[in-house]
Formats: C-alpha cells, structure tokens, sequence
C-alpha cells in the first residue's frame, strides 16, 4: 500500500494550491489549461510526485456547469456574471461560487492550512500569450513576492508574457475572484487570474504568431504545476534526471 504524503498525515501543516476554471463558460482555452494541470499532478512525473508530497491541489474545474450546458458565452443559468459576485455569492443564485467561497474561508480559518494560492483561468479575445493579473498592495515587499511566480513561470512557458502581466485594483473588477480574495485572505497568500488567448501566442524574438492548439492549452497547464517545483525551491528533491513533461493525448 501507498504511504500517506508527509503534507496529508494527521496534524500536519497543508500548503494548498487551489484552482478554478471555466467561471465564464464560454472562455473553453480554460478547461484545456486545467485539464493539464490535472493530468500532470495525477502522472507519474517524477516532479509531480514531489509536488504531491509537498503541496495540496483542491480544484474546482467547472465554477459554472449550467453556462457550460446552455452554452452561454459569459453568464450562468440564472443570467449573471458569476465572476462578479465574489463579495456576496447567493446559495440559490451562485451555488458553485457559494459552496468554493465556503470552502476557501473554511480552509482559511483552519491553522492547520496555509491557503498559498488561489489561481482562477480564463481565457482573454483579444491578447494573445498566456499572462496573469494580480493586486496591488501598498506593501511594496509583498507587491515584490507576488511577481515571483509568474516570473518563474516566464521561465518555464515559452507561450507565458510576463510582459502583459499586470497588477491593477480596477474597480470593474471587485466582485472577481482574484480581487476579493486578495483582500480577504492574509499577505501570505498570492491571488491570481491566468488568462490565455483564445487564438495565439508570440514566440519570443520573433514577429510569428503561432496557433494555440488543444495540447498547446494543455502544455501551459503543465508548466503552470511545473513552475510550483522552483517556487518552493524541491528541484533537489527529484528523484533521476529531470523529464520533459509528459505529452497528453
């Protein structure tokens, strides 16, 4: 039989990475991204093995099933924007958002849990690459730390800008994952929105845009978990020499 992972054993410490996707149903780059960050962290990667042993992944990679099955391009069953709703999620009208919303406070409030990650994934019609958004924060070494990953995941992402990466308090954007959970949750904690274009990416050095295809999506995913081995500084702990990442068919 498996032995437990060190972080899953009774009384000890959780890092946890939580993930969502697909709260805007028609933006569906977004379930390919999670779909690789899945299929990766459940391989037999020797990487993912260690990611596994270190961090908890809690994904929800469907915030808006009903969107999805009417095949709306932005809203849910009921109409609404439910990357708008954050602040006060309904149970009746935003569910999916009530219940992820419940579970994250819970975890929040749990000492045994470090909540280190909340990364929703959209996809964006206009930009291309993939790139992030984050908070800003009037404590200039906390704003420092939180352009750590996705400067980290610059380096592993030939498809990733750290250039379009930007951090900004719109206030359009409040009800949004991302923005309300960054400033709920403590300064140890990084909020983020993963955004990949619905079309294309720009290799570096080059003027080519290069298509995204359902395994380009996928790959990015990939390097998304990839990236979490250097930020928590565990590539001493893979075992044999370092593998691409697997291909997903």
């Amino acid at each position: 039989p498996l032995s437990a992972a060190a972080n899953l054993r009774p009384g000890a410490e959780q890092k946890v990475v939580f993930i969502t996707a697909r709260v805007h149903p028609g933006e569906t780059p977004s379930s390919f991204v999670c779909q690789g960050i899945i299929d990766f962290l459940v391989s037999h990667h020797p990487i993912a093995k260690v990611l596994r042993d270190h961090l908890v992944f809690k994904i929800a990679p469907m915030l808006n099933p009903d969107g999805v099955y009417l095949g709306n391009y932005r809203c849910s069953l009921m109409g609404f924007d439910l990357n708008r709703h954050w602040a006060n999620p309904s149970p009746w009208a935003h569910p999916t958002l009530h219940g992820v919303k419940e579970l994250i406070i819970d975890m929040y409030n749990n000492p045994k849990i470090n909540l280190e990650f909340y990364i929703d994934i959209h996809a964006h019609s206009t930009m291309m690459n993939g790139f992030m958004y984050g908070n800003i924060f009037e404590d200039e070494e906390r704003f420092q730390r939180q352009a750590v990953f996705p400067k980290l995941l610059c380096q592993n992402a030939e498809d990733f800008s750290y250039s379009s990466t930007s951090f900004n308090r719109d206030a359009v954007k409040a009800g949004t994952g991302r923005r309300f959970l960054g400033g709920l949750l403590n300064d140890t904690s990084y909020c983020y929105t993963l955004e990949v274009s619905f079309y294309s990416y720009m290799l570096g050095g080059t003027a080519s845009a290069v298509p995204y295809t359902e395994e380009a999506y996928m790959k990015l995913g990939r390097n998304v978990a990839r990236t979490f081995l250097d930020y928590y500084r565990l590539n001493s702990l893979v075992e044999g020499p370092l593998a691409p990442t697997p291909k997903t068919r």
